[in-house]
Order: C-alpha cells, then structure tokens, then sequence
C-alpha cells in the first residue's frame, strides 16, 4: 500500500465496516508505524481489497483485511491472508493471531483455513456495537504441519489463478528489496 492507493483504500474501507478507518488513519499506519505491513490486492486494474499486519516482535498481528463487498465470496480475501503470512514469515515472524467478531462466521472459515484456532474472547471489543471477539492463533509457521497446510493453500490458489503465487512471490521481493536498498 502506498500513499496513492488510500481514497481507494477509504473507499474498500467504507464500503466493508461501518465505522471503518478514514483514509488518514492508514496514511499514519504506512507512513510512520514501523510495525505495519499492508498490501493492495488489484484486480482489472482497481483496488478491489487490501490487508494488514503489525510485526510486533515475533509474531505478526493481523489488523484488518477487506475486500469490496460487490466481489466477496470470490477467494480474494484468502489472496490477501496468504500474502500477509507469507510476507510475516519473510519477515521472520514465527506465528500470527488477530481478532474477531464473534458474529462472522465467514472470516472465522477462512481463518480456520489458514490454521488460526480460538484461544480467547475479548468482551464488548467493537466499539459500534459493543459485540465480542475472538482470539485465534496460528501454531508455529516453522512446524511441518503448518509447512504442509500453507504449501497446500498455494496450491489451491495457483490453481484457480494460475501465476499468482509467483506474483505474490515477486511482489514480496521487491518489497524486501525497497526496505533493505
């Protein structure tokens, strides 16, 4: 994510939470949290979601992950989490967790997918509702069975979007070529 991609951003952003975060609020995350990591996900030439993380020590947090609404349902929301825990484990991350609301029951799939299991609740967490959320973790990225689990997710994606996992590839290196040059 770059400076030009945050009226896109907003705009995934107010289409996706009802009280989502405005554009500033992402300006602030790229340009001076040095824990954060964000990416855009475009298809057709449009941002159609992004997604983010805070590197905070060894573990990477996911902060949030949006896709338009019009185009849910569609496997971009597993694109954006796969590039996040590859991008965390390049980065040296050994695990994830992250929030959520206990009502969506979609997001909680995918996590599952991506090995996120439940190991807590937060009470009355979001604050437009006061509802609760869940606490899910990862197991290690290091162990041989989330090795297994996340080389089988690549598959599934480079099958429904041929290239894509090389792209993600690509992507990630030239990110961890800008940040070491």
């Amino acid at each position: 994510m770059t400076a030009d991609d945050l009226d896109a951003v907003a705009a995934v952003e107010r289409a996706s939470y009802t009280s989502g975060w405005p554009a500033t609020a992402f300006a602030h995350e790229i340009e001076h949290n040095r824990l954060a990591r964000y990416a855009v996900l475009e298809a057709d030439g449009a941002i159609v979601g992004f997604a983010g993380a805070w590197l905070m020590v060894d573990e990477a947090h996911v902060v949030t992950i949006a896709v338009r609404p019009d185009l849910r349902r569609a496997g971009y929301g597993r694109l954006l989490l796969h590039a996040l825990i590859l991008m965390a484990r390049a980065e040296g991350m050994e695990a994830a967790t992250l929030e959520v609301r206990v009502s969506n029951d979609a997001a909680r799939a995918l996590y599952r997918r991506y090995g996120f299991h439940e190991v807590g609740e937060r009470k009355k967490y979001y604050q437009d509702n006061g509802e609760d959320a869940v606490i899910m973790t990862t197991e290690e990225f290091a162990s041989a069975a989330y090795e297994r689990r996340l080389e089988g997710l690549a598959a599934d994606l480079e099958a429904r979007w041929p290239g894509v996992m090389e792209a993600t590839a690509a992507a990630l290196n030239a990110r961890a070529t800008r940040a070491s040059g």
